[in-house]
């Protein structure tokens, strides 16, 4: 390394840990910054070999976040990018829904006013080529799809597509745009007058969704709405008070933050809530988090509603994202939030044990929690009172459910897992229903017709089953018999998606006996 370059890398050090000239305001940080600076300085002048300094500064910095807490991290600068497109909602591109089918990537749907579907792109088409390069049965995966699709607003992609029933290739030129990522799965009305939102991450467009999809479902007079978050590990914080502010009166505490160098900061409903009235079931497992938790807990300290389901992950630490020189962050970990009763929503953690912390979901799962509300265990010294009812909830970890339902494994086996995680299944359907969607549209007029009348004969079924065994997976007939019907709802929620759109999925999923979606919308009923 010549001179001049390492004297570039010691300033680009020297300026990373100055900012914000870290120890001038505290002193105890001097020596040890200029230790490292020092060592950093031997390692370029002596080492035998030449230094890559951003690795070796990067891998620094990570190992330092790893003796902190399970959620303080360092992102690099392509990963900043990469991890604010779905909280931003949006991202710049073609604008398709894609499945790689049999080596081939199929549109599965253009996203409706994208510019894939204003240049005439359909459900169904197979792209084959872009710009000239061939990309059919050549291994193409999602990362390399994203590559040839993604790019810059305004900069042009020809794609060459094969279409059914067409003998001759299709040529078009699209031209990328702003394409937005919904954060909002689902809304419907499953019973009269009840409104169904399935959210699936906190985003910063999330309640402009909700709000425009509610205008297209038109419900006068909304008696209750259940909000599935479920699987939503979080997002935004302030989305998380935009939901929650949709359901409390003016003053009510969302929630409240605190940390060493944090002051107590309170958020508290402005009144405007849209949905402040009618009644609320708010549903939650293991896999809701963070924001999840938020909304969830002030729901349950104002007794607004009744939260079910199975106790919530537990993450409740806030984080702020703070810029580096060359356009990476740090997430750090500044302070702590505190439902409205003063709840801690965080799971107990070790600093520096990260891999412990995240493998304690499978420990409750080992305990026997998402079986039997017994398995859980809350010291008295973590009890609190509900602000209206007096009623007992607890803190230190996670949000604990009015109404424990217990997960059903029943039809669960490892056949009916292989199907999954090699994507068999989801292949299988994309495949049939892309050849056969004329036929499918014309038995298949309505959302009831179908529901009524779909695979009545099994072929469908043992259609996949003989799939499965070509990719490799042996029928296993006691595993098949113990899974089908668990198989097929999950076959029945695609080809209904494929056909109806988003919506449809969750109306099958939930008119099939979901126990923590039946016993939501009987408390409200």
């Amino acid at each position: 390394m010549n001179l001049k370059a390492l004297k570039t890398a010691v300033a680009a050090i020297f300026i990373l840990i100055s900012v914000p000239s870290a120890a001038q305001l505290d002193p105890t940080l001097s020596s040890p910054l200029n230790k490292f600076g020092q060592a950093i300085y031997y390692i370029n002048q002596y080492y035998l070999d030449t230094v890559n300094n951003d690795k070796l500064i990067e891998n620094a910095i990570r190992e330092a976040l790893s003796q902190l807490d399970p959620h303080s991290s360092y992102v690099s600068s392509d990963e900043v990018k990469a991890m604010n497109e779905p909280l931003e909602g949006n991202f710049e591109g073609v604008g398709i829904e894609f499945s790689i089918i049999r080596d081939t990537l199929t549109v599965v749907n253009p996203v409706s006013g994208g510019p894939s579907e204003r240049v005439g792109i359909r459900a169904g088409d197979k792209i084959v080529a872009v710009n000239g390069e061939v990309i059919a049965s050549t291994g193409v995966t999602n990362d390399k799809v994203f590559k040839y699709l993604r790019g810059p607003k305004g900069s042009k992609v020809m794609l060459k597509v094969i279409r059914r029933g067409v003998p001759v290739f299709l040529d078009f030129e699209v031209e990328r745009d702003r394409i937005p990522i919904n954060s909002i799965d689902a809304v419907y009305e499953p019973a009269k007058g009840i409104v169904y939102i399935k959210l699936s991450r906190f985003a910063a467009t999330t309640r402009s969704e909700i709000m425009t999809a509610l205008a297209t479902l038109n419900i006068e007079n909304p008696k209750g709405v259940i909000l599935d978050l479920r699987g939503n590990s979080g997002g935004y914080l302030g989305t998380a008070f935009e939901i929650s502010n949709m359901f409390l009166d003016k003053g009510q505490t969302i929630v409240y933050t605190e940390g060493r160098r944090i002051p107590k900061m309170v958020e508290r409903a402005n009144g405007e809530g849209i949905f402040k009235n009618e009644k609320l079931a708010v549903l939650i497992d293991e896999g809701s988090a963070s924001a999840s938790e938020i909304v969830a807990g002030a729901i349950q300290d104002w007794d607004r509603g009744v939260v079910l389901g199975r106790r919530s992950f537990g993450k409740g630490l806030v984080q702020q994202k703070l810029p580096l020189p060359d356009g990476s962050q740090l997430v750090l970990t500044i302070a702590r939030y505190h439902t409205p009763s003063g709840r801690v929503i965080q799971s107990p953690y070790e600093q520096g044990s990260a891999d412990k912390y995240y493998k304690a979901i499978y420990a409750r799962y080992s305990n026997g929690e998402f079986f039997s509300k017994d398995s859980i265990h809350f010291p008295d010294s973590l009890k609190y009172k509900t602000l209206l009812k007096g009623r007992t909830v607890y803190g230190g970890g996670g949000i604990m459910p009015d109404i424990f339902i217990p997960a059903d494994t029943t039809g669960y086996s490892d056949y009916y897992g292989s199907i999954v995680r090699r994507g068999i299944l989801l292949d299988y359907m994309n495949d049939i229903t892309d050849s056969g969607m004329d036929e499918w549209k014309r038995n298949f007029g309505t959302f009831e017709i179908f529901m009524s009348q779909y695979d009545s004969d099994n072929k469908i079924f043992d259609g996949l089953i003989s799939y499965a065994e070509t990719k490799g997976l042996a029928p296993v007939q006691d595993q098949i018999e113990r899974s089908s019907k668990e198989i097929k709802l999950y076959m029945k929620a695609i080809a209904a998606r494929r056909l109806f759109g988003q919506n449809a999925y969750y109306m099958v999923v939930n008119s099939s006996g979901d126990p923590v979606f039946e016993r939501a919308l009987k408390t409200l009923l």
